[in-house]
């Protein structure tokens, strides 16, 4: 494995930074889950929802971009580091998608992105340093949580986006095997009142983000 020096991972911080934030995703060859599905017609009040939403989708993968980025610069064991990075190029599937859809329902992603991208460096960056085992149990534990945002919206959806449903439960599947890995490496189960806190925060970003 390469060796990098501080500049190195400032560099690489900075870039993945412009990226997540600015377009240019670093995806993998997968393709789009809807680019085969038919595109069907939504009323405007439909169109509007669903672009919440996966507005509201978008948002969490530049905080899982963030919250892999902090924990792998601060991450201990070089094989933990690793996990984190593999796991973020596939969320940049999920980016790609995400913006791909949100450009199709004529709308946009969130203008709080910066805010959410610093706050989670920062929170991936501190469980790095608590520990490895502690870092990973907080990746698991992220990645359940998005799952059920996930789940909920595959129910909130309109029967009619098919494109969008089809992108949701791919990710629904990513997001479940991130969170498998992440405690088959040795994450430690987390305490409840910072799951209860994780949950909060969620609910105060999937509330501001939908609109904006």
């Amino acid at each position: 494995m390469p060796q990098f020096s501080p500049v190195d991972h400032v560099i690489n911080l900075a870039d993945n930074a412009l990226r997540t934030l600015l377009g240019g995703y670093q995806v993998t060859a997968r393709a789009n889950p809807a680019s085969e599905v038919e595109q069907l017609d939504l009323s405007e009040s439909q169109r509007k929802h669903s672009a919440g939403l996966m507005r509201i989708n978008h948002c969490g993968e530049v905080c899982a971009q963030a919250l892999y980025q902090g924990q792998s610069m601060t991450a201990k064991l070089p094989e933990v580091r690793l996990k984190m990075e593999q796991a973020a190029e596939e969320e940049n599937d999920h980016l790609d998608w995400c913006a791909t859809r949100l450009n199709q329902l004529d709308s946009h992603t969130s203008l709080l992105n910066p805010l959410w991208y610093v706050g989670s460096l920062s929170m991936g960056a501190i469980a790095g340093l608590i520990g490895d085992k502690w870092s990973l149990g907080f990746v698991a534990e992220t990645e359940y949580q998005v799952v059920r945002h996930l789940q909920s919206h595959l129910k909130e959806l309109p029967p009619e986006d098919t494109k969008s449903r089809a992108i949701i439960e791919q990710m629904e599947q990513d997001e479940l095997h991130h969170a498998t890995v992440a405690i088959e490496a040795g994450g430690a189960d987390l305490p409840y009142p910072i799951k209860q806190s994780m949950k909060a925060m969620a609910k105060v970003m999937t509330k501001s983000v939908y609109w904006v």
